[in-house]
């Protein structure tokens, strides 16, 4: 029942622009201003990471969704498909990448998905 509920939505084009909000500090990389893995663990009690549609939010909209917010990353769907993970939407500006394995079920998945994830996001608003 939950998978029909996922697809009430169109899969997304492999051109659509997906953003994560940095919710720690620790997610940005001081020295780079790069993304680190850490942004990017699924959490115990979530089905897919939190991502946010490009065209329906711009970066600050998507950061001040939550109280504190230390940037946003962008992210294109084809390359988090190119990895072997898929987004799917769930809300008119909110979809889920899928996929990723939790770390207490498999860590070095977890670490490598989350380092390619990092590798492929670009921080596009960090506040001032």
């Amino acid at each position: 029942m939950a998978d029909s509920s996922m697809r009430q939505f169109e899969a997304l084009p492999d051109n659509e622009i997906v953003y994560r909000s940095m919710l720690r500090k620790q997610w940005i990389d001081e020295d780079t201003g790069r993304v680190k893995a850490d942004a990017y663990f699924l959490r115990a009690n979530e089905p897919g990471l939190s991502v946010n549609l490009a065209s329906r939010c711009s970066p600050q909209q998507c950061a001040e969704m939550f109280r504190k917010c230390y940037g946003v990353a962008s992210l294109n769907v084809g390359d988090v498909r190119e990895i072997g993970l898929d987004i799917e939407q769930d809300a008119v500006n909110h979809a889920n990448v899928m996929g990723l394995p939790r770390r207490e079920d498999d860590l070095a998945e977890a670490e490598r998905l989350a380092g390619l994830l990092a590798k492929r996001s670009y921080i596009v608003w960090q506040p001032v």
